[in-house]
């Protein structure tokens, strides 16, 4: 992990904060060659590709209701009860986000409203690779489930017993086990097998976000999501419980990004070492903290912000609530030293399938918002419809749209 000072290393502050999304550029040819082949030969080449990446023995990569089932009787009672009190909160904090329909009748003759309406359907991407994640099944799902989605596809590679408990848990009855570019291409254009889908959401590796990128105009995506990202700005916090939150994301990845922010040299110090020390037995953190880590030491704590919104970072912990006034741009924010950013990875509520590479500048994370549409409504009586029809017959006018003011006076003058 490097120490560095914003008064002697502008350059590496300006390469985090324009670090954008995930470098796709050495994986999209093959993703591109991957997705047209399924989009054209459909089940022939996405079995083909599963069974070249995924490890498909068969004929199919379907999953069967049966396998699902069982699956929950292969795991453990300890998992099971984690997964229904993750289940638990994840599905209390959706029904708190999901939006509400209204009408308003903003004055005589004249109501507005908006309409709250699924998605048709969704694919949920599982990454299966190092480790499964049993986890990204229950936060994309369930908001799925809670917005009324009424068809929830997932795919993940070589699905774990721990993920496939997961989706028996939550009724999930469409399963396929394939993965990467293959998984989207499939997903997104619809085989005899796989009926195309009209969202994919979920993260994936840079195969899967190029893929997701490729479809993106005739299927919807959630985000291009990259590898992990974790800031915490403190200035007086435990050097033992920081180090911990940048080992712990950290170990998702080798390119995964940790920042620790701060005014306090001394303490800068003391977290570099203790990141050190805590990796030791950890290769993957190791390798991603002596790549991307960073102790950044600042000339006071307003500066910390400022640096801390400049990154837009998926993760960002804080020392207190004064601090949440402060925050413009972050996927997720954890406030003190005992609000440990995996529980938010895992079981406290609120999704862990965030924006990375600065997309937090103009987006939040996985909602049940991505799972409905907002469809507005418009009812005028004659008396309301009198009350504005002379500015908008003016505006009309103004764009030259004879027949939308046409579409006014013939109304009014009935």
């Amino acid at each position: 992990m490097k120490l560095t000072t914003t008064k002697r290393d502008h350059a590496t502050l300006r390469r985090l904060a324009n670090r954008g999304a995930v470098d796709l550029a050495r994986v999209e040819k093959t993703a591109a060659r991957i997705v047209a082949d399924v989009r054209k030969k459909g089940d022939r080449a996405l079995l083909r590709y599963a069974r070249k990446f995924d490890g498909t023995a068969g004929k199919t990569f379907r999953i069967s209701e049966a396998e699902i089932s069982d699956s929950w009787q292969q795991v453990s009672p300890q998992f099971r009860h984690a997964l229904e009190t993750a289940s638990r909160n994840i599905r209390r904090f959706c029904e708190w986000q999901r939006p509400q329909e209204w009408i308003r009748e903003v004055q005589s003759g004249v109501k507005l409203g908006q309409l709250v309406r699924p998605i048709e359907s969704v694919g949920c991407y599982v990454p299966g690779g190092r480790h499964p994640l049993p986890s990204t099944l229950l936060m994309t799902v369930i908001p799925a489930q809670i917005a009324g989605v009424r068809r929830i596809a997932v795919t993940s590679p070589r699905p774990a017993p721990e993920t496939l408990a997961a989706a028996a848990m939550l009724g999930v009855k469409e399963f396929y086990g394939i993965g990467g570019a293959q998984a989207i291409a499939a997903l997104a254009y619809g085989t005899r097998t796989i009926p195309k889908v009209a969202k994919i959401v979920g993260p994936g590796n840079a195969f899967v976000t190029a893929a997701k990128k490729l479809v993106a105009f005739d299927c919807a995506i959630d985000m291009l999501a990259g590898p992990t990202e974790v800031a915490i700005v403190s200035d007086d916090g435990n050097a033992a419980f920081i180090a911990a939150d940048l080992v712990a994301q950290a170990e998702h990845d080798r390119d995964a990004l940790a920042i620790f922010i701060t005014s306090n040299e001394k303490l800068a110090k003391k977290v570099v070492d203790e990141c050190g020390r805590q990796s030791a037995a950890n290769t993957t953190a190791r390798e991603s903290l002596k790549r991307n880590g960073y102790a950044i030491v600042t000339s006071s704590p307003e500066e910390s912000m400022r640096i801390a919104n400049l990154l837009a970072p998926e993760h960002i912990t804080v020392s207190s609530e004064r601090e949440l006034d402060q925050i413009e741009s972050a996927g997720s924010v954890f406030v003190g030293d005992y609000s440990p950013q995996a529980v938010g990875d895992y079981a406290s509520g609120p999704n862990h399938v965030l924006p990375t590479g600065g997309s937090a500048h103009f987006r939040g994370g996985l909602s049940v918002n991505d799972f409905v549409k907002l469809i507005t409504v418009q009812e005028f009586s004659a008396k309301g419809l009198q009350t504005i029809a002379r500015e908008v017959t003016t505006l009309a006018e103004a764009e030259g749209l004879v027949a939308h003011a046409q579409s006014i006076s013939v109304r009014v003058s009935a």
